[in-house]
């Protein structure tokens, strides 16, 4: 009878046993459960095996994580809450989130005004730190959801409207979301240079457009351009961005580099018409045809005597290649001297056009060079022995030229070559011995007779 009742609590036992065997958890596993598990391990609470392993604590971690595979990865990972704790590693998970507290307990045990928000993946900087846990974290939400990028929170706040992309952070602070950052502008397609360096964002990027803005000078400055578009539209060819009326264009890359005063005319006194149709002829007298004195007399060629460096300066002329070399004298003399007009080739070539004849008054005729010296007006070089059929002697050398001629001629010289055509007033003898003067008198002098023949 003893051994029965030795042997009755084991069948009852067993039979409990049986019976909740059938209905998927055993005995001892009922019998030691300390109570209900949370409402969200409410489908594990009869498979026990989930979560633990008979005799074998060490095991729990890890059931833990093979469920729970997104914080797993943040441990292997080192990032967010449990894996930037620095005893994760040997922090068992029950440490934090006890279980079997009932349907409704809150195993998390998160406390937002204790919370330390450098171990999230998210440390709270600037203005942040006086932001609301509710603003960022939904309440339907786990904490883990919220999003970690300016755009995911501030998307409804982009002025831009997704024009610059997601990364606020290039542009925004922290500190105030007006409050912006020193943006790099030439990491974009257009660097600011000179004076754009100093121009507000908004003057270009009206209405907070930033994408897919002109490029082109002319787009900007379109209704500053005082060439009202007969220059084209590639202003960077001339203007710098430094400053906009400094003109940098280099006219020495064209078919008529710019010297001397070429150098200060505005480029409208020649480019009157739209300059990239316009073909500008590159010879003198195509602009300074109205204004040649010449009236077209020395041809086209200016540069022949006219240099860049001053239109009205000394001209480097060859006179040489005229029909009047300048000889002596003549070639220090002003060119308006005797060029009165700029009609030079009806510059006369005569001396006495310019030489007015006050000394002899026309009686040695108009023929100045047979006496006179370019050298010199007082320098003569007159040979009356050689170049006339009265060679002068005795007293004749020392006799003043008008003395014999007198009269007056423009074509030729008129002297007579007798002793009575000069001396007939001089005949003591009346004529009595006749003209032949030469037979008694001498040139030496008039009381002389001439040797005996």
């Amino acid at each position: 009878m003893r051994s029965v009742f030795r042997i009755l609590p084991a069948v009852i036992f067993l039979s409990l046993f049986s019976a909740l065997a059938a209905r998927g958890q055993n005995i001892f596993e009922k019998l030691v459960m300390p109570g209900e598990v949370i409402e969200g391990h409410a489908k594990y609470e009869k498979t026990c095996e989930s979560c633990h392993e008979p005799f074998s604590k060490e095991s729990q971690k890890r059931l833990c994580r093979d469920c729970h595979k997104d914080v797993a990865k943040d441990i292997d990972e080192k990032k967010g809450l449990h894996g930037r704790r620095p005893d994760i590693a040997t922090t068992e998970c029950k440490h934090c989130h006890t279980d079997h507290k009932g349907r409704s307990a809150d195993i998390v045990n998160f406390d937002q005004q204790t919370f330390n928000h450098k171990f999230s993946d998210f440390e709270l900087k600037g203005g942040h730190k006086q932001v609301q846990c509710s603003a960022c974290h939904a309440p339907e939400k786990k904490y883990r959801d919220a999003p970690l990028t300016c755009f995911g929170c501030h998307k409804k706040d982009d002025t831009h409207k997704g024009e610059l992309g997601e990364k606020c952070q290039s542009c925004h602070s922290e500190d105030g979301w007006r409050k912006q950052q020193a943006f790099d502008h030439s990491k974009t397609k257009f660097p600011l240079e000179g004076a754009h360096k100093d121009v507000q964002c908004n003057v270009c990027h009206a209405g907070e457009r930033y994408k897919n803005l002109p490029h082109a000078c002319v787009d900007c400055h379109r209704t500053q351009d005082s060439h009202a578009g007969r220059y084209g539209e590639k202003c960077e060819t001339c203007h710098a961005p430094k400053k906009w009326t400094e003109a940098r264009f280099d006219h020495s890359k064209t078919k008529f580099p710019l010297k001397g005063d070429h150098q200060k005319v505005k480029c409208d006194v020649c480019h009157k018409g739209e300059i990239y149709k316009e073909k500008l002829a590159t010879s003198c007298v195509s602009c300074h045809k109205k204004k040649d004195p010449h009236k077209g007399q020395l041809g086209n060629k200016c540069e022949s005597c006219h240099a860049e460096t001053g239109w009205r300066k000394k001209v480097d002329f060859d006179h040489d290649l005229t029909r009047f070399p300048l000889i002596g004298l003549h070639a220090a003399v002003p060119c308006e001297e005797c060029h009165r007009s700029a009609a030079y080739k009806d510059t006369p070539r005569n001396c006495e056009s310019c030489h007015k004849d006050k000394y002899h008054e026309g009686r040695v005729g108009a023929a100045c060079a047979r006496c006179h010296n370019p050298n010199g007006f007082a320098l003569w070089r007159f040979d009356h022995d050689k170049s006339t059929k009265f060679p002068l002697s005795g007293a004749h050398k020392g006799t003043s030229c008008h003395a014999c001629h007198i009269q007056k001629s423009a074509t030729r010289i008129a002297a007579p070559t007798t002793c009575f055509g000069c001396h007939s007033g001089d005949d003591a003898h009346r004529g009595a011995f006749g003209r032949a003067c030469e037979k008694c008198h001498a040139t030496e002098s008039f009381q002389q007779r001439p040797a005996a023949r």
